[in-house]
């Protein structure tokens, strides 16, 4: 399928989807939003694809925000709307999806655009990118799970400190305080992120399933994590991957998942 926003391309069973929006340094309208969620949709049930990587168009920005002129005429209720719709479809999507999610941060990753790079599994920076939450600066606040996934992934007093002064981090500074995964050198932005997606491709699909939803669990109100780690690793048994990891394991040799 053609998108007007987005570009697919699967290789070596990695589903890459960049945000083909340079012009507007990748920003984040409904258009893009609802494309960003039939991709995922279908990349999730493609059975070529084990890893999916989302990054921008250009060597600027990843995604430098939403559409502040899509923001700019809003009432209240449609900017709730909006929020909803937008968390329901992309970035709890993402956070709930049954394959690992890389986000390729090549470049500016502010307000929406860093909310997009959180919501994913796991993150890679270039050294030149710049990261921040600069929505107070405009009178508002991150909308899209800003406020929760920022905490969770640096701790409240380092969540609050970005939030609250709407400054920018630069790459190294995110790595040291957990925000990304690795950092490289832009013109390894590529390769750093196949070696990550490979390292995981290696491994068991159907029990990456069951871990990211463990995982997962325990980040879920009313939800007791431990409890749903306790059924996913019996769900496990019961798999194919578990019979060919332990018959490769006696056999002294690498599985075929």
């Amino acid at each position: 399928m053609k998108y007007q926003n987005l570009t697919l391309n699967i290789h070596k069973k990695i589903g890459w989807i960049t945000i083909n929006r340079p012009k507007k340094h990748n920003a984040l309208n409904r258009k893009t939003l609802a494309e960003l969620h039939e991709a995922l949709v279908g990349y999730e049930e493609d059975n070529r694809v084990r890893v999916v990587v989302l990054t921008g168009a250009g060597d600027t920005a990843f995604v430098a925000g939403a559409d502040i002129r899509e923001l700019s005429d809003l009432s209240a209720q449609e900017g709730a709307t909006l929020a909803k719709e937008g968390n329901e479809k992309v970035f709890d999507y993402i956070e709930h999806y049954n394959k690992a999610v890389i986000a390729a941060v090549n470049g500016y990753a502010l307000g929406g655009g860093l909310e997009l790079a959180m919501a994913c599994h796991l993150r890679v920076f270039v050294d030149t990118a710049k990261v921040g939450m600069p929505e107070t600066s405009l009178g508002l606040i991150p909308g899209y799970g800003g406020t929760q996934r920022l905490a969770q992934l640096v701790g409240r007093g380092r969540a609050m400190e970005i939030l609250l002064t709407a400054n920018m981090l630069d790459a190294s500074r995110a790595y040291e305080i957990g925000l990304a995964n690795r950092v490289c050198a832009a013109v390894d932005l590529q390769s750093t992120v196949h070696e990550l997606a490979n390292e995981i491709i290696k491994n068991a699909p159907q029990a990456q399933q069951q871990l990211l939803a463990a995982v997962q669990a325990g980040y879920e109100p009313n939800t007791d994590g431990f409890a749903a780690e306790t059924e996913a690793f019996s769900v496990c048994f019961d798999s194919e991957n578990f019979r060919q990891g332990v018959t490769a394991f006696l056999q002294k040799r690498p599985p075929k998942f």
